[in-house]
C-alpha cells in the first residue's frame, strides 16, 4: 500500500496538514492520474475513485453513521457505514476494509462487491462537488461498533422504515440515496426477503 501522510476519506479533520491525493477516472473507471483531494472537489469537481460500503447486523438492519462535526465536507451529516477514497493504486476492496476499521473500530464479518456507480452531486452546504466513480461493497457485522469521535459523531442500526422516519427527518449526505439505490440487489440478495430492503 502507498505509504501517505493521513487517510484518504470524505473529509477528514485530520487531512488538512498533508496533501492528500485521489485517483482520477475516465468514465469506465479507468485511471488517469491523480488529484489532490480538495482540488478535485472544487466545482465543477474531477471524476475520481471511491468506495462505499454498506454493513448490517444478523437482524438485517443497516448500520448508519453521522460524519463528525469536524469534517470539511458534508459535516454532521447521516450517511452509509463508511465511504471514502483508495489510495492511489489501493484496491477498493482493500481501501473499504481499512476505512471501515479506521472509522468505526470493526471488521466486516463479510464483505462483497456490490457493482459500481458514477454520479455527479454538488453540496451546496459546502460549495464541493462529488464527482465519483463508486465501488460498491455490502456486507455484515457482528461486533458493536466503536467509532472514531475524529470521523463518526454517532452510529445506529435502521430498519427500511426507521431509514425512510430518519431520512424525512434528519440531513443526508448528498451522495447516500444514490449509493444506497445502486446497492439495493446485493443488499437484498444478502439481507434476504424479508428485511424490507
Amino acid at each position: 500500500m502507498p505509504i501517505t501522510p493521513a487517510t484518504a476519506t470524505h473529509g477528514s479533520s485530520e487531512d488538512t496538514a498533508e496533501a492528500i491525493l485521489l485517483e482520477l477516472v475516465d468514465e469506465n473507471g479507468v485511471t488517469i492520474g491523480t488529484e489532490e483531494k480538495l482540488a478535485a472537489h472544487q466545482p465543477p469537481g474531477r471524476l475520481h475513485r471511491a468506495f462505499s460500503v454498506f454493513l448490517f447486523d444478523e437482524r438485517g438492519r443497516l448500520l448508519l453513521q453521522q460524519r463528525a462535526l469536524g469534517k470539511y465536507h458534508s459535516p454532521g451529516v447521516w450517511s452509509n457505514t463508511c465511504c471514502g477514497h483508495p489510495y492511489p493504486g489501493e484496491a477498493p476492496f482493500a481501501a473499504a476494509a481499512r476505512r471501515t476499521h479506521e472509522e468505526l473500530g470493526v471488521s466486516p464479518s463479510l464483505l462483497a462487491a456490490a457493482g459500481t456507480v458514477r454520479y455527479n452531486h454538488p453540496d451546496p452546504a459546502s460549495g464541493l462537488v462529488e464527482q465519483e466513480y463508486n465501488h460498491l461493497f455490502v456486507g455484515l457485522v457482528q461486533a458493536p461498533p466503536a467509532p472514531d469521535p475524529e470521523e463518526v459523531g454517532e452510529t445506529v442500526f435502521v430498519t427500511p422504515d426507521e431509514l425512510t422516519e430518519r431520512h424525512a427527518r434528519d440531513p443526508f449526505s448528498a451522495w447516500f440515496m444514490t449509493v444506497l439505490d445502486a446497492a439495493r440487489p446485493a443488499i437484498r440478495e444478502l439481507t434476504g426477503p424479508t428485511a424490507g430492503w
